[in-house]
């Protein structure tokens, strides 16, 4: 009697695993569409433009110290002494310049990790929130480069998450 309920088992557990519900989500698709994403791209196209500004600003101060220079380096009335000076200061302006590009990269990365991160938790609870309603084992993204196959039983649940976002 033993033996056959553990037979029972074993041929039940297959079954049950392959009974579960397994869904797919096009993050990237419902990440865009979210009007959150939309207000943390306007933020961030609003710091781009200021960090442009203010390197053209530096880059035409450069340009007028590079052109003042020139004015001077063929004249043999100036000292030797102050044209070695401009060109020192040509050269802490640019490394100024560059630093300051370096700078604002990485704040404009920063800003956008943090500016994103609510997003994706709002998306993340969406995603779980689908998941239990609909009693899914497992929701993947979807994502055509990775996915090696895909079977018919294997719901497409962006539309949910979507509707859960209030997007449409």
């Amino acid at each position: 009697m033993f033996k056959k309920l553990i037979l029972a088992v074993l041929l039940a557990l297959p079954m049950t695993a392959f009974a579960q519900k397994l869904g797919t989500v096009e993050i990237e698709t419902v990440f865009t569409l979210m009007p959150e994403t939309k207000e943390m791209q306007t933020k961030l196209d609003d710091a781009t433009k200021q960090y442009e500004t203010a390197f053209q600003a530096l880059t035409e101060e450069l340009d007028k110290l590079f052109k003042d220079y020139q004015t001077i380096a063929n004249d043999n009335t100036v000292l030797d002494t102050i044209k070695e000076r401009r060109i020192q200061e040509i050269q802490e302006r640019q490394q100024n310049a560059e630093k300051f590009r370096a700078t604002a990269q990485q704040d404009l990365a920063r800003q956008q990790q943090q500016l994103s991160a609510p997003i994706f938790q709002k998306l993340n609870e969406a995603i779980a929130s689908v998941g239990k309603e609909g009693n899914f084992s497992l929701i993947l993204p979807k994502n055509p480069e990775l996915t090696l196959y895909c079977g018919s039983d294997v719901t497409d649940v962006t539309p949910l998450v979507k509707a859960k976002l209030g997007i449409k």
